[in-house]
């Protein structure tokens, strides 16, 4: 893990420029946000996620959260099937401010398209060099 400024970057993650992370497990791909997101959004206060066995599609939104700053759109990184949805998020969405990285993924699918898909993310590196691009921005 490295610091960015005041934001996590985990390593062995894939990143997508709508604030989401990656992670590859067994050919699934377990989807949460990432620690720049919560801390934008501040408090989150509602999730709204598809169902199990719901197609999700790369680029377009497969849900959203709410925060008491805004609703923002959750875009998928990559297309796929749900297998998982983490019930706890939209029983309590101040896990996502409270653990992004751990009990605060989201949903797991089956990537209808992995390896392709994969090429359109960022790795640790490009990620961490990101988060110093979107702070200079700030």
């Amino acid at each position: 893990m490295v610091k960015v400024d005041d934001y996590e970057v985990l390593e062995g993650l894939y990143y997508s420029k709508d604030y989401l992370w990656i992670k590859v497990e067994d050919g699934k791909a377990r989807i949460g946000i990432t620690d720049y997101a919560q801390k934008q959004l501040r408090e989150v206060v509602f999730a709204e996620l598809p169902s199990v066995d719901d197609e999700i599609v790369k680029g377009e939104p497969f849900g959203t959260l709410e925060s008491v700053k805004a609703v923002s759109d959750l875009v998928a990184p990559l297309s796929g099937k749900v297998e998982e949805v983490n019930e706890e998020v939209m029983d309590s969405p101040e896990i996502l401010n409270e653990d992004p990285y751990g009990n605060g993924w989201l949903i797991l699918i089956s990537p209808t398209n992995l390896d392709e898909e994969l090429n359109d993310l960022m790795d640790f590196e490009a990620a961490v060099e990101w988060h110093k691009e979107l702070i200079k921005e700030g």
